[in-house]
């Protein structure tokens, strides 16, 4: 008993096993696995390496935006004449990575709060009957008072007076002037996996440049100072109709940087998308297009409270930063290595099937494939415990 622990011990330090392998003349086999080997090959330089760059790692940035928007817009409505700076025509105030820009608006001047009659087509009536007192209409604009108003033939209502009306649209957008107003981005990204910190104002972006500098995907690709405008173009709405609705445009700033080359050329990218609104004009039957919200401003006048209604129609810009950092790193390298050594086994588990159980002369190669055993009962200390036949000499 002592010896077999001994033996077996012994085996088990200062043995080495290693599988038997069968050289196989065939030419279809040959051809076949030296094409899957090859494609192999190709996937694991091609897609791993080169496409997916698995031998680099990864890190997303952190990011801030600062924005500011620059211009002055005209309007006369009825004769009455304003001037519109940026503390007028951008919601909510300047900075925000998410903001809106006025375009166009229906403007309530002078509500105080009192009974007046609601619009034609809101609250419409024939007699007190049909305006309930206190009740309130999800779409009306205040309270009914019980009272259907004879010349209006509509249920009074507790509200602002006059209430607002926004049937019609106007049409030309009355601030057309946006489109030559002027978006400063400035973003700054940190990775921090890296150590690497930097600035849409890379180098050679200095005050000089920006004072006079307009983005263009092609002349000026780095220039943070964008017109209204051309955002609108490429993103691929048309400025009029998105000015007079309202609408949604994302702009992307894109930093992919590959950390192997100099930091200095990692560089952002900027895109232009219509997120929501009418670019193509086909869809003018559809519910809600555009975009619009209402802002009022409070003000006394002789100890009365009053307010100035605007519905204001705009364009939401929304800066939404997206990166990827890569830099080599031995750990995925060598793991990539790895996988691709892995799947070379395909190979040799495609090439068995076929030799086993699709050529004619599958039988042969089982024999010389395999070795079999018939085990039989003898004495277990015998070493003739078991006896080897090969197949392979009958």
């Amino acid at each position: 008993m002592k010896n077999h622990i001994t033996n077996a011990i012994s085996d088990f330090f200062f043995e080495y096993e290693t599988p038997r392998q069968v050289l196989v003349r065939n030419r279809r086999v040959g051809v076949v696995c030296r094409v899957i080997q090859l494609g192999v090959l190709a996937y694991i330089i091609g897609w791993v390496f080169i496409y997916e760059k698995g031998y680099q790692s990864t890190d997303t940035a952190v990011s801030s935006v600062f924005t500011k928007m620059k211009g002055v817009g005209y309007t006369i409505v009825n004769g009455d004449e304003r001037v519109w700076d940026v503390a007028d025509y951008v919601f909510p105030s300047q900075g925000d990575s998410s903001f809106v820009v006025m375009t166009n608006y229906i403007i309530t001047e002078g509500q105080t709060m009192g009974k007046c009659p609601e619009l034609r087509g809101k609250n419409n009536c024939s007699s007190d009957a049909d305006c309930e007192g206190g009740n309130l209409k999800r779409t009306g604009h205040g309270q009914m008072t019980g009272v259907c108003v004879n010349t209006t033939k509509t249920c009074e209502v507790l509200a602002w007076c006059p209430v607002e009306d926004d049937h019609k649209i106007p049409d030309p957008p009355l601030l057309m002037s946006a489109e030559n107003y002027t978006l400063f981005i400035k973003n700054s990204v940190t990775f921090p996996l890296f150590g690497v910190t930097r600035s849409n104002l890379v180098e050679g972006i200095d005050a000089g440049y920006i004072s006079k500098c307009y983005h263009d995907p092609e002349n000026a690709p780095l220039c943070p100072i964008f017109r209204l405008g051309d955002i609108v173009k490429q993103s691929g709405f048309n400025f009029e109709t998105i000015a007079k609705v309202g609408g949604a445009i994302g702009i992307v700033v894109d930093w992919t940087c590959n950390f192997d080359v100099a930091v200095k050329h990692c560089k952002p990218k900027y895109h232009f998308h219509g997120l929501y609104g009418n670019p193509a004009e086909t869809d003018k039957a559809r519910a809600s297009v555009g975009y619009n919200f209402r802002y009022a401003k409070h003000y006394f006048e002789d100890k009365l409270q009053k307010r100035t209604l605007l519905k204001v129609f705009g364009i939401r810009l929304d800066i939404i930063v997206q990166s990827l950092a890569r830099k080599f790193d031995i750990i995925p390298t060598l793991t990539a290595i790895g996988s691709g050594v892995g799947i070379f086994g395909v190979a040799t588990v495609v090439c068995d099937l076929v030799l086993l159980y699709l050529l004619p002369k599958r039988e042969f190669y089982k024999n010389m494939k395999f070795k079999y055993t018939d085990s039989h009962a003898q004495d277990p200390d015998s070493e003739a415990g078991s006896i080897e036949t090969d197949v392979t000499k009958k």
